[in-house]
């Protein structure tokens, strides 16, 4: 039977009827709050608390903002305040926190959508696919270490997880199980559908696998997982950090977008050919897709790889156990992780291997689905799949074969994220100027420190 397709626009209560039956369903349900919610340009989740009393006024758009106190925002201090106007049909309870309930919306500015919210920007990407016939389908693979503060120095949260090769280990993965069971019993109240979770390659890092949903659902849930993850953790007595590379000598920490476009009637999986001449197992118009995304892969590792330390985990080694799992090529291949680009065994999709937790899932989704509808609107061919170890390629043997790297920095990601047209499509100008100049500051900041190891390298060298 073909999968129901849902429409991503927000539902708007304007009717009474409607907001006040959910009241009352909520209130049944024992929620004495309900978070007006959106993000910030981070993707950090940003509310104002309303009692259950006052949610029709918050369905209306009573909770205004000051968008100037927010990074990215485009707003002044004399400027009008924002409103967050609530998606009535993603309002959820909040399993790990009973008599809450979190309502996502989008951003409005005078009774219109305001360009520069997050969730504006992946509606718009959402949008051109629909008219194209199409549903952009996405999961998120996100990795997460658990850490714990032993004088002042950022460790393992289990002092026992020191396997030089932990991956898949059970020991280790057993010792968490209070904290784990908890999460996954949540997620699964929340209807996420948990079918696997694992050790990762370095200690105390691990993955959750659950269900693909349409793109705005899936930046929902990365949104309210990230938040739900941490008060958890706390709870546990450790910290949760999706920092994409915490420690110097071990594997880093990814947020893997697994990608397909479906019928926007039938809800068939377009990206599927079983008779896929290339080997693949995927369609002439998934190959067009994957062409887009290498041909915009520069700038969209601005905004999938977006802080200073994102770069620290784009590298091939530096890890205990050989490699490092991240990609550093713009390359694409089969069931192979050396690519950005990767087309699994077990369903026809594409993963990403280029993003990590620090994205905003609004923006980096908005940013990759209009990239791969650029190329198959211009009929783009990524040619033959790579099925060697890219890893093991001398620079004599990338350049023989054309291949080029992802950027080095961020500064470098932002440079290209500037000067690719398609972003001012993805973003408009104003938030792509916003965008630009944050990061950029963010760069230099960063740049403009002097650390621990210029000082031991160079105080007395000279």
């Amino acid at each position: 039977m073909a999968k129901k397709v849902h429409s991503s626009h927000p539902v708007l209560a304007d009717d009474r009827s409607e907001y006040e039956a959910k009241r009352e369903e909520l209130k049944k349900a024992g929620v004495r709050y309900c978070l007006a919610a959106y993000t910030d340009v981070h993707g950090v989740g940003k509310a104002k608390c309303v009692p259950i009393d006052h949610f029709s006024g918050m369905m209306r758009g009573s909770e205004l903002f000051t968008g100037a106190a927010l990074d990215g925002l485009g707003q002044e201090p004399n400027d009008d305040e924002l409103s967050v106007r609530p998606d009535l049909k993603r309002i959820v309870e909040l399993p790990w926190m009973r008599g809450y309930a979190w309502a996502p919306g989008h951003l409005y500015f005078h009774h219109q959508p305001w360009p520069m919210c997050g969730r504006v920007v992946l509606q718009r990407a959402i949008d051109r696919a629909a008219a194209l016939g199409y549903v952009f389908n996405l999961g998120i693979e996100t990795e997460f270490y658990l850490v714990r503060r032993e004088n002042g120095i950022v460790v393992p949260a289990n002092p026992r997880d020191i396997l030089a090769k932990a991956a898949y280990d059970i020991t280790d993965l057993l010792a968490n199980m209070p904290f784990m069971d908890e999460v996954i019993g949540y997620m699964n109240q929340l209807g996420w559908d948990v079918n696997s979770f694992d050790h990762e390659d370095s200690n105390s890092q691990f993955e959750f696998d659950f269900s693909y949903t349409d793109a705005m659902s899936m930046a929902d849930r990365q949104t309210l997982w990230r938040m739900m993850m941490k008060e958890v953790a706390r709870r546990h007595g450790f910290e949760l950090t999706l920092m994409p590379k915490p420690y110097a000598n071990r594997t880093g920490t990814g947020a893997h977008f697994n990608m397909s476009l479906a019928d926007i009637r039938s809800g068939a999986n377009l990206f599927a050919d079983p008779d896929d001449p290339r080997g693949c197992g995927v369609s002439r118009l998934a190959y067009q897709f994957i062409a887009g995304v290498l041909a915009h892969a520069p700038a969209l590792t601005a905004v999938a790889a977006p802080t200073v330390n994102s770069y620290k985990r784009l590298v091939k080694s530096g890890s205990m156990t050989g490699f490092t799992w991240a990609p550093i090529f713009r390359s694409y291949g089969g069931n192979n992780r050396t690519h950005m680009l990767r087309i699994p065994l077990t369903s026809p999709r594409v993963e990403s291997r280029a993003v990590d937790a620090t994205c905003n899932p609004y923006l980096a989704g908005a940013a990759y689905l209009q990239a791969g509808l650029d190329g198959i609107e211009k009929e783009l061919d990524p040619g033959e799949p790579r099925r060697e170890n890219m890893y093991l390629l001398s620079d004599a043997e990338l350049s023989e074969r054309g291949i080029k790297t992802l950027p080095r920095t961020l500064l470098e990601a932002v440079e290209a994220f500037e000067t690719d047209p398609l972003m001012d499509r993805v973003f408009g100008q104003e938030l792509k100027t916003a965008y630009v100049d944050l990061k950029s500051r963010e760069w230099w900041d960063y740049h403009n420190q002097i650390s621990p190891w210029e000082i031991q390298r160079y105080l007395t060298f000279f």
